[in-house]
Order: C-alpha cells, then structure tokens, then sequence
C-alpha cells in the first residue's frame, strides 16, 4: 500500500494532467514519452492513493471521475508552481524547444493562416509540434488551464482575464465557380439577388453575421445549400452555379486553384477585427511571448 504522507511523484501529475486533458491512456503515453507498462503502474499507483478509479473507460474515451474533476485544478496548481521554480533566469529558446503548441481557430483559417503560420514555424522552431484546435464555446477556460496556447479568429465574447492583439481587418468578398455560365468578372447586385447561394452556418463566426447585415440594407439571397463550414467549399462552387460569401483572404486563396473566381460583392458588408488571445495567465511566458510576436508579424502589413 502507499503511504499517504508520501510525496506524489512530479510526473504521475504529468500523466493525470494529460489523461484529464486527451481522455486517452495511449495518447497520453504518447505525449508524454512513456511506455504503456509505465502508465499503467503510474495510474494504478494513483488510483490506490486517491482511493478512487479516477478515469473510467467509455465509449467517448477515459472520462474522469467526480473525483479526478475534483483534483485536476489542484493539479494544474501543483505543475505550475514546481513549473515556475525552473523559470527565473532560463532563456526562450525556439530552436531547440520540443513541445507541442496548440492553437485554437476555425476551419477557415485552416486555409488562410495555417499554412503561412506552420510554415514560419517550422522554420523558427523545428523540433516543436503544432496542433490546431476548433475554437470553441469553452475556449476561454482552455485559454487559462493551458490547454490552448493561443486563440486567433473573431471572437468578440472573449474578455474577463484575457488579453488580445488586432491582427488585420477580415471584409468578404464573393466566390464563384471559374466557369460560371452567367457571372462574368463582375457580380451586379441582380446577379447576387437572382442567382442561388451556399450558406456558411457557424454561429458565433464572422460569416454568422452575415445575414443581419444583409437584411438591414433589405437584400436577399437565396440560400440552397448550408454547410458547416469552409473545408471542401472550392470543389462545391466549382462544380456548380452557386455564390458562396466568404472572407476575403479565404475567397483570394481558393481562387488561386483557377477553380474558382473571387469577385467583389455587390452590397456594402461590415468588415470585422480578427484577433489573437491569450490568458494573462501566460502573458509574461516565454514561449507564449514568442508565438504572439510570430503570430502578429505575419500581418503587420495586413
């Protein structure tokens, strides 16, 4: 039996902290470089001390219980402040970091920034990792518990505890199909009102405002087909006579294929802020310091 007035070992809380976090044994392993067999003694050593099962094993993965949601914050506490004791004068150093940084955005960004931002990167850091996450109605507690790095998009309902940085102003524009049998290199406004539309349903997005600001100017569209998100909207257009309203730097960049064309829209749409956050948690981190600075240099001229 273990000793109750023992210390706990460092890295058991490493390996609770990451099972609370991926909901998976193996992923947690994986994460943190340990073997199957050490995990499972870890875990069973931590199960006799806190009398309880802590993880339970379910179809949606190892979810935690009562228990463990009870102790993930001291937890996180415990790893911050042994964190900490190492922080004084250690130097940042990307080059040789080996970590993973989770950034949270939309899909649409997958297209428009991702690339340009792993590109820099992979350049500036190259034994790190990336993990891109949705941006989420939770993203602002993922934000403090270090769960997510960084957050970029527009969203406005981030505020108590979090910082944020104005990248570039996002205004749209309209994508259609290369070959589109009645549109031109111009888009009137009888084009836009008289043709048929994709709609992009993601509340809370830039595109969810969409619709308000049409209705406002008393212009309509209609709306045959409404997909979730941007992922696969150039093969959509391309193989159709739809108009789909996308944010500028997404409509530019899926035009490029030569499947698409991305014209100008007819009606005056409010171009909105698109911003980076971070929890002031993590505003004097290092790391954290320097992906913002990287994150924001790539639109300094935007």
């Amino acid at each position: 039996m273990i000793e109750p007035n023992l210390p706990i070992d460092t890295k058991q809380l490493l390996l609770f902290e990451e099972v609370y976090r991926t909901r998976s044994v193996s992923r947690a392993a994986e994460r943190l470089g340990l073997a199957q067999p050490t995990v499972s003694i870890w875990l069973r050593e931590l199960r006799r001390r806190f009398d309880d099962a802590l993880f339970v094993r379910t179809a949606q993965g190892m979810l935690p219980t009562p228990k463990a949601d009870a102790l993930i914050d001291i937890v996180r506490q415990a790893l911050d402040s042994l964190r900490r004791l190492d922080e004084p004068g250690v130097q940042f150093d990307p080059a040789t970091v080996r970590r993973t940084f989770r950034i949270a955005m939309t899909d649409a960004s997958h297209i428009s920034i991702l690339p340009r931002l792993l590109a820099r990167l992979r350049r500036e850091a190259p034994l790190a990792q990336v993990e891109a996450i949705p941006i989420g109605r939770d993203i602002a507690q993922r934000l403090e518990m270090a769960e997510v790095d960084l957050a970029i998009g527009y969203t406005p309902e981030l505020n108590t505890g979090i910082y944020q940085q104005a990248l570039y102003s996002q205004d749209f524009i309209c994508l259609v199909s290369a070959r589109h049998p009645r549109i031109g290199e111009r888009l009137s406004l009888a084009d836009f009102e008289g043709e048929a539309h994709i709609g992009i349903v993601q509340p809370g997005s830039i595109i969810a405002e969409l619709d308000n600001a049409l209705a406002r100017q008393d212009v309509r569209r209609n709306v045959v087909l409404r997909v979730p998100s941007c992922l696969g909207l150039n093969a959509l257009v391309a193989a159709s006579d739809l108009i789909a309203i996308v944010p500028r730097q997404i409509g530019q960049t899926l035009a490029r294929s030569g499947l698409s064309k991305a014209l100008e829209c007819p009606v005056a749409l409010p171009a909105v802020m698109v911003r980076q956050h971070w929890h002031a948690r993590f505003h004097e981190d290092g790391a954290n310091r320097w992906l913002r600075r990287i994150a924001a240099q790539l639109f300094e001229k935007e």
